[in-house]
């Protein structure tokens, strides 16, 4: 437990905590809205911001923050308007994100690849004193939403067409969503990177509903998993000196195939037990499709 002693790792695994916490807590919406991969559009858009900060010598975190957070509602935008052409606006958005990211950071004053790649694959000894603060505020604003609008935000998740029936404002529902998925790839990009972000935020839900389909259960089980991988991986990566992020990933996808493994003969002990609960048919009860009409046109 020496690695307590730097200062350097306390922030790397306090970041670690809030990025385990708050990226299942917005996945589990995006996988329920079947859009997985929206995390790693706003990672490739956030680059963009990462470039602005360095370049205007501001904190990049709250620059890709607001960047992120803009491309994330011409995402929703794109979405509601866009008709056989919004594919296209949606990967233009999100390479040209990446290109203008990189473009500005090699501009910048002391631009440099080693910079640049901890922004996309993660960093442990780059988690600043001023970048925890930041990333402390938007976790919060992230569970405030997760949890405070989770009905609302479930409803909207499962049938936008029935919410609005409902009165739910959909449409601001969804842009919150976006938001707050935009704010959460700014909070682990420090740890994850940019690049690893969306594995986080969907491959713990995937893994938790290996386990149960019960929505509550789902968040709970997620939530732990990316505590528990996050935390594990920044260990790891301190005593193996490996990325953070891949080793973070890498851990993830061994949780979802164990969790897999696991669920599969429990699923199968559970159909048997359902299928040996049910009554036996009555023979009595029991007719042939047909008989009764057949044996009516012959007189029995």
């Amino acid at each position: 437990m020496e690695f307590l002693n730097y200062a350097f790792m306390q922030r790397a695994l306090l970041a670690a905590v809030l990025v385990g916490i708050t990226a299942p807590a917005v996945g589990i919406y995006l996988v329920q809205r079947r859009q997985a991969l929206m995390g790693d559009g706003i990672g490739h858009v956030a680059m963009t911001g990462v470039g602005l900060g360095f370049l205007l010598s501001t904190s990049p975190v709250w620059m890709a923050t607001a960047v992120s957070v803009l491309g994330a509602v011409l995402m929703e935008l794109i979405r509601w308007y866009g008709r056989t052409r919004g594919d296209i606006a949606l990967a233009m958005l999100f390479y040209g994100g990446m290109a203008g990211g990189v473009m500005l950071i090699n501009l910048a004053p002391g631009g440099s690849n080693a910079n640049l790649t901890s922004y996309l694959f993660g960093s442990l000894s780059t988690v600043s004193p001023s970048d925890v603060t930041a990333i402390c505020v938007l976790a919060a604003f992230v569970l405030l939403v997760t949890l405070g609008l989770r009905r609302q935000l479930f409803a909207v998740s499962q049938d936008e067409e029935f919410a609005r029936v409902t009165g739910l404002p959909v449409r601001a529902l969804n842009l919150l969503t976006a938001v707050t998925a935009a704010v959460t790839v700014t909070v682990a990009m420090r740890v994850v990177g940019l690049l690893l972000v969306s594995a986080l935020m969907v491959v713990p839900v995937a893994a938790a509903q290996q386990l149960t389909r019960s929505f509550t259960v789902t968040f709970v089980i997620a939530v732990a998993i990316g505590v528990a991988v996050t935390v594990s991986g920044t260990v790891t990566s301190y005593y193996q000196d490996v990325p953070p992020g891949a080793t973070i990933v890498l851990l993830t996808i061994a949780a979802f195939l164990a969790l897999t493994a696991l669920a599969t003969p429990l699923a199968r002990r559970r159909a048997r037990a359902a299928a040996a609960a049910r009554p036996a048919p009555d023979p009595a009860e029991c007719t042939i499709p047909g008989a009764r009409g057949a044996a009516d046109e012959v007189g029995v």
